[in-house]
């Protein structure tokens, strides 16, 4: 799971430097884990946080979307051409966008995307709405 989070940021920051930030707000923060939602769901809240978190001091495997089809296997580093457009198009999403679309593709449904990052659920789905069109747009135009 922490791995995957990595490597959605990863093309913005280093994948070591962020995983060992994951796991030591992760360390830091187990005591505060209350136990009112699944530890996934928590260890993803406090993984994509970190993350963003990251990210902004530094300065998101595929399924399917709607009608277009990516999948990279995990022992594949260089993926296909398709992998590597969704790569970029990803890349060029904010920071809540490539959240949520990495909710999205680990199959989350819409009410554990929400409750992870403390959105509404009619928000959750509004900005999936937006972010499956942006990524469209994106590859059908090619991503730079």
């Amino acid at each position: 799971m922490l791995h995957k989070v990595c490597r959605i940021y990863q093309s913005s920051i280093g994948y070591d430097d962020l995983y060992q930030e994951i796991v030591i707000q992760l360390w830091k923060s187990f005591e505060s884990f209350k136990g009112e939602s699944k530890i996934s769901t928590w260890i993803y809240r406090v993984a994509l946080n970190t993350a963003i978190t990251f990210f902004k001091k530094k300065r998101i495997e595929f399924s399917e979307i709607d009608n277009i089809q990516y999948k990279v296997e995990e022992t594949d580093e260089h993926g296909t051409e398709k992998s590597k457009q969704m790569h970029q198009a990803i890349a060029l999403l904010n920071d809540v966008e490539k959240a949520l679309i990495f909710l999205y593709l680990e199959g989350k449904n819409y009410e554990e995307i929400s409750n992870t990052l403390g959105i509404t659920e009619e928000n959750t789905r509004v900005k999936m709405n937006r972010i499956k069109n942006k990524l469209k747009n994106t590859i059908n135009n090619g991503t730079r």
